[in-house]
């Protein structure tokens, strides 16, 4: 079994940081990439940060148009987890906030698509 736990989301003021992580933890062979999502109440679910491949030293990233500058995703490598730092949050960045990896368990030929529960992020003054 895999699980992705995400953590770090809370209320925060306009202008304000926060960390958030998000744990793979089971049988994982591979990792292929993680991402981040948001859905925000009314609204369709939308990537925010990718980071492929998740392993080796030249990960590629990329960001949604309305966070670049100020999010920036990254990777411990060793402990299965990948972290979005959030600058400059404005109340358009509240939302719910989901992981998504592609993880290949150990003695299986594929990468199997798994989300977190997701955690809560509110910009508000």
């Amino acid at each position: 079994q895999v699980q992705l736990v995400e953590s770090g989301g809370g209320l925060m003021q306009p202008g304000g940081s926060l960390r958030l992580s998000c744990a793979a933890s089971g049988s994982i062979l591979s990792i292929n990439a993680m991402t981040w999502y948001r859905q925000a109440p009314g609204k369709r679910r939308e990537l925010v940060a990718s980071l492929t491949p998740y392993y080796g030293d030249r990960g590629s990233t990329n960001y949604a148009d309305s966070v670049k500058g100020r999010f920036t995703i990254s990777r411990d490598n060793a402990k299965n987890t990948v972290y979005l730092q959030m600058n400059s949050l404005q109340p358009e960045d509240t939302a719910v906030y989901y992981c998504n990896a592609g993880i290949q368990q150990t003695g299986t030929d594929y990468y199997g698509d798994y989300w977190g529960q997701g955690t809560q992020v509110t910009v508000s003054s």
